[in-house]
Formats: structure tokens, C-alpha cells, sequence
């Protein structure tokens, strides 16, 4: 329980500078003053107070008895990550050497104490190196030939989510070290980070117009995997697959408008959406069994291939549709209804809220879009904490192997994106 407090402690005095300093910033006297004190606020500046934080925090924590001090001065230099990118973007001091600065610190930040928890039997201590190996690999060579092809060398979305997760391993062994009765989880986000890890490098070696055909594809092999999963009767884990290609879904489009694409881009996304959304969960309805499955689950493809229909075909030149808002429940939201029913109802309740999903889907009833218009109105910070919130969450899942936990997280998911999708798609 001390060791509770003093992370939340930490994690509370942080995050609350965090928020002042993020305000301060866009007040000009606080402009003013970055700019004559740049040795210390300088973003530059800030990444090497942060990675002497850390290293401080490090040699405290595993070669002295001050573990609560270390513990506060890791969180604190921690949640610092985001201050250098606030100033940079306020005070218009971003620069090719913060672009490759900002990532290495990081590293420096959160790879030391991982491998000191490795040695302690928290982690892995195959899985720390590797992760270490594909870190180092990005940072001096990946960088390197990025330059040289004149690519961006500054950090994606895989990668923030990963830094943040790692961040937060380092807490989460600091508590398990204390507290060893609590499930070990560690090796579980451990892994998420080495595949976040790998595919931050591998999308900046991507020309970007190719982004939202690759994550498309992704979603579509995804919806294959999860057939093949359902028909080995492997149902959380085919569930669990169809959410990651939603993740890919999520993007694809965000991708295609920020970067363009090719002619072949939307029918591959609605083939892709057809076979996830659709066939994978009627798959499901289907081998859950009972009188009515076939009917129930035809019913739901039928309901899916209507909705992707009228988008691609009417909703799409509709004028009187406000940008980012759907005709018509989304058929990822939909199927999701579905998926968590499967993991928790009787089949009577499973078939009802099929139904209840296919009417949500083919009716008239407007809902944001989730990427374009809700996550556009949530600040970066906090998506990436709930992205690596989500992430942690289903890797407790899958070491506790609590299917009911999950059907009911699906579930409550899409019920909040429904309320707050209505709301937007109310108010635009």
C-alpha cells in the first residue's frame, strides 16, 4: 500500500504541473521567459533534465535504500516527455536534432530500470534485450538511413503509445516489486511494447500514401485470422483479433485524408470492413449454436452489407450529412455489440442484440465518427494514455484469461461510444 501512494502521489504532482506548465506556456510572459532561460527550458534542454531525472531516479531505486524518492523523481521526469513537445510547438523551438533527441531520451529514460527489473525476475530478461535491441536499431540505424533517404526521422503514433506504455511497465514493476502478490502482467505489455516498438520503425521506411492501403490490408487479414480462430472454437481470441483490426479500421481512413492513397485504397477498406465486421462476428453468432444461429447471423451479414452499401452508394454524396457524421450505427460499433454479447449472453440474448445492432446499423440514426470527430476533440496526451490504458487492460485480460471481464469491457465500450456518439453527431 506505500508503494500505492507513493506512485499515485508521484503520478498526481506530476501530472498537475504537467497541466499548469501546458497552460502557462501559451501566456506571453511565460513566452518571454523560455526564451531568456532556453539552458533550462529549451525543449532540447528539457530531454537531458528529464534523462538526468531518470538516471538519478535509476541508481536510487536499485543501489540504495531511497526507493520512494527514485520512484517520484522516474514519474516525475516521465510525464516531462510531453513538456518538451508543448514548448516546442509554443515557442516555435522545434528542430531536426529534437526530432531525434526527444525518442533517444526516452530510451535512456525507461530502458535502464526495465533491465534492472529483468535482473530482479520481474521481466523477461530474453524479452527486455530484444526490446532493447529493436530501440537501439531504430534510434542509430534506422535514423541514420531515414536521413540519408531524406525520410522524417521524429517519432509516430506506434511509437508514443509504446514510449508511454514502457513508462508506465517501469511504474508497474516498481509495484510489483513491493507487492508480489499482485498478477504479473509485466511480460504481457512487455511484448505489446516490442510489436509497437517494430512497427514504429517499419511505417517510417513506408511512403505515406501507402498507409491507409497497408492498415486496410491489416484490417482485412485480421478478419481472415478471426474466421479461422472462430472455426477452431478459439472465440476470445477471434474477438480479440477483429478489435485489432477495428484499431487498423480507425486509422486507415485518418490516413487516406491526412496522406492520400491509392485508386485501389476504398474497396479494398470495404472489403476489408465486410469481411471483419461482418462475416467474422455472423461466424461467431454461428458457432456459438443453437436453433436460430444461421438465421440470426445471414440476418447480421445482410445488415452489415446494406449499411457499407448505402454508405459507399448514397451517404458519401449527401450533402446534407455534416462532415465526420454517419448515417447509421458504424458497422465496427455494430459488430462489437456482438462480440461482447458472444462472450457473455445466452444465445437467446446473444441473437437479440444481433438484432438490436442490425436495426442500429440500417436505420437513420446519426452518430460521430469516432476518428474524425470525437478523437479530433480529445487531446493528444490523453489519447495516447487511453491507447496504452487499453492496451495494459487487455494484457491483464489475456494473463487472467477472464473472458466474462472482456465481454463486458467490449460492451461497455461501444454503449460509451454510442452515447457520446449520438451527443456530437446531436450538436454538429
Amino acid at each position: 500500500m506505500e508503494r500505492f501512494l507513493v506512485i499515485v502521489v508521484s503520478a498526481a504532482i506530476g501530472t498537475a504541473f504537467f497541466l499548469w506548465f501546458s497552460q502557462a506556456v501559451k501566456k506571453q510572459y511565460m513566452k518571454e521567459y523560455i526564451m531568456s532561460h532556453q539552458w533550462l527550458l529549451h525543449p532540447n534542454s528539457i530531454c537531458y533534465w528529464r534523462t538526468l531525472m531518470a538516471m538519478i531516479g535509476f541508481i536510487l531505486y536499485f543501489y540504495t535504500q531511497y526507493q520512494s524518492i527514485a520512484i517520484f523523481i522516474f514519474t516525475f521526469a516521465a510525464i516531462l516527455d510531453g513538456a518538451d513537445g508543448v514548448v516546442a510547438r509554443g515557442c516555435d523551438l522545434g528542430s531536426k536534432w529534437g526530432e531525434s533527441l526527444d525518442p533517444m531520451c526516452d530510451k535512456l529514460t525507461y530502458l535502464p530500470p526495465l533491465i534492472g527489473f529483468a535482473y530482479t525476475n520481474i521481466l523477461s530478461i530474453k524479452f527486455v534485450w530484444i526490446l532493447v535491441a529493436i530501440e537501439l536499431a531504430g534510434q542509430f540505424f534506422a535514423r541514420r538511413i531515414l536521413t540519408w533517404i531524406k525520410f522524417s526521422g521524429a517519432a509516430n503514433n506506434f511509437g508514443k503509445i509504446k514510449a508511454i506504455i514502457c513508462f508506465g511497465l517501469v511504474i508497474l514493476c516498481g509495484l510489483m516489486d513491493k507487492n508480489p502478490e499482485i498478477i504479473n502482467i509485466a511480460d504481457e505489455i512487455l511484448l505489446a511494447c516490442i510489436i509497437l516498438s517494430s512497427a514504429s520503425i517499419a511505417f517510417k521506411f513506408i511512403p505515406n500514401r501507402l498507409y491507409a492501403d497497408i492498415l486496410s490490408a491489416l484490417n482485412f487479414c485480421c478478419g481472415v485470422a478471426s474466421l479461422v480462430l472462430t472455426h477452431n472454437h478459439y472465440f476470445a481470441w477471434a474477438i480479440c483479433i477483429i478489435i485489432v483490426g477495428q484499431l487498423f479500421d480507425l486509422f486507415d481512413g485518418r490516413m487516406a485524408l491526412k496522406h492520400g492513397g491509392t485508386k485501389y485504397g476504398p474497396y479494398l477498406d470495404d472489403i476489408a470492413d465486410f469481411v471483419s465486421f461482418g462475416l467474422a462476428p455472423a461466424y461467431v453468432i454461428v458457432q456459438t449454436g443453437g436453433v436460430f444461429a444461421w438465421l440470426i447471423g445471414g440476418a447480421f451479414i445482410i445488415g452489415v452489407a446494406f449499411r457499407l452499401i448505402r454508405f459507399v452508394s448514397v451517404d458519401k454524396n449527401r450533402t446534407d450529412l455534416p462532415e465526420g457524421i454517419f448515417n447509421g450505427l458504424p458497422s465496427p460499433a455494430g459488430a462489437l455489440i456482438v462480440l461482447g454479447a458472444a462472450l457473455i449472453a445466452t444465445p437467446g440474448i446473444l441473437w437479440g442484440l444481433t438484432c438490436i445492432s442490425v436495426g442500429l446499423m440500417v436505420s437513420h440514426i446519426r452518430f460521430a465518427h469516432f476518428g474524425r470527430v470525437i478523437l479530433k476533440k480529445i487531446p493528444k496526451p490523453v489519447f495516447f494514455l487511453i491507447s496504452a490504458s487499453i492496451i495494459i487492460t487487455l494484457s491483464y485480460i489475456f494473463k487472467t484469461k477472464n473472458v466474462v471481464m472482456f465481454g463486458y469491457l467490449i460492451l461497455g465500450s461501444v454503449t460509451f461510444y454510442i452515447l457520446i456518439g449520438r451527443k456530437w453527431a446531436f450538436n454538429n
